[in-house]
């Protein structure tokens, strides 16, 4: 039964997560040296803090160390971090995502063996999934109602040579590159008809990290340079040719939507704001949020945050419990896709109409509401547009159904 009623561990958690935001994460995160845009530097200090209070491992299973949380718990802690700062929320919600993933579900006892102590050990430990290539894949977007050959756009190489695998190619745009120790980079290789998936640590031979220093993404963001990189054929995750990650980390839309979590916590940091400074600024005799026009703004807000966390915490349910699918408890659509589609618009308005409350002032470039109108756009902008998502739906609709990789997301 689809139950709004938090657990007293989940309810201890989100408490815990607040306080962190409240009394050190977001002070450092609107400090107006870092409010442009532009200069953004990623909050390493408070990284760690954060990591080593657990949020780092959260998605990782007790046994292996972790917390063992659910999709909904790891939506309500990025919410609550988003709030205070999309980056750093990034950065620790892609590293936990992954854990789970890697760890969890698709090393050998082997790999585990060999990566999860130093994992364990390092609270700056951070991974990265390095999937896309520089010159772009013909795959992405709908190509509406018509199949795509996913990964055909793989370049990046890997020729065996005795137990060792060579790898020449380069990857773009990865989350978390400047940050991690431990990578999952997409290769094809020789002898095997498909795409493989090798893990290559940060410091290995041949591979060389640069770091994005743009403003159009949340969290630390790089591209892969790969050059006669030699990788113990160890290394494979997986069977070679038949990557366990081909799709991307979201391939059937329904898995945890953390990054619509991500996505709210921006919208109600603006809508906080807003509704502080409403109560505090005095036009006419009386306290701005008691006139209507910015009374029905507020409101409206509010509605948009509580439809598109409900969206949210539906779509992490289900990705908890997919039997409710199977048996008809929950409708048969992506609901991971649903929360796509409408959270990011959703969020952007909220933000826009938060700076709006505050007259000429929200938009000023030291005031923090500017930020959280161009950090929403960066989740609208980023990924899979919601067009896109509303298209797929509309295949979903139609009884469309293209071939893909199944969701490496899903609660097994």
């Amino acid at each position: 039964m689809y139950n709004l009623h938090l657990s007293p561990e989940q309810l201890e958690i989100r408490d815990t997560v607040r306080d962190f935001v409240t009394t050190e994460l977001r002070p450092a995160a609107i400090k107006s040296a870092r409010l442009e845009a532009a200069d953004k530097p990623l909050l390493v200090d408070l990284l760690e803090t954060a990591s080593q209070m657990g949020l780092r491992t959260l998605g990782l299973s007790e046994d292996l160390g972790g917390a063992g949380a659910d999709a909904l718990t790891s939506c309500i802690v990025m919410e609550e971090l988003a709030a205070g700062d999309p980056d750093v929320a990034a950065v620790l919600g892609e590293t936990s995502v992954l854990a789970h993933l890697l760890f969890d579900k698709l090393m050998t006892a082997a790999q585990r063996d060999r990566f999860l102590p130093a994992f364990l050990d390092d609270d700056g430990f951070h991974l990265a999934f390095a999937d896309r290539e520089p010159e772009g894949d013909p795959s992405l977007g709908v190509n509406y109602h018509r199949p795509v050959a996913i990964g055909s756009a793989v370049r990046t190489t890997a020729v065996r040579s005795g137990n060792v695998l060579v790898v020449n190619g380069a990857k773009d745009c990865v989350a978390n590159a400047s940050v991690a120790k431990l990578f999952a980079v997409q290769v094809t290789t020789s002898g095997a008809d498909g795409v493989s998936t090798l893990l290559i640590p940060h410091d290995m031979p041949g591979l060389s990290v640069r770091a994005h220093a743009g403003h159009w993404f949340h969290g630390a963001c790089g591209d892969l340079t790969l050059t006669d990189c030699r990788v113990p054929a160890e290394n494979l995750l997986g069977p070679e040719g038949r990557s366990p990650l081909l799709g991307g980390l979201e391939a059937d839309g329904r898995g945890l939507p953390l990054a619509q979590a991500l996505n709210l916590g921006i919208g109600r940091a603006a809508y906080e704001a807003a509704l502080d400074y409403a109560g505090l600024r005095v036009q006419g005799g009386r306290r701005i949020v008691e006139h209507q026009a910015i009374g029905a703004k507020l409101a409206s807000i509010a509605v948009k945050l509580e439809v598109a966390r409900a969206t949210i915490w539906q779509a992490a349910w289900a990705a908890d419990h997919p039997e409710a699918v199977a048996d008809r408890s929950l409708p048969d659509l992506p609901l991971q896709r649903v929360a796509r589609a409408y959270v990011a618009e959703a969020m952007l308005e909220a933000a826009k109409d938060a700076a709006e409350c505050f007259g000429a002032m929200g938009v000023m470039k030291d005031m923090p509401l500017q930020r959280y109108v161009h950090d929403a756009r960066v989740c609208l902008h980023s990924g899979v547009s919601t067009d896109d998502e509303r298209l797929r739906l509309a295949e979903q609709l139609a009884g469309f159904r293209r071939p893909a990789a199944p969701s490496v997301l899903a609660a097994e």
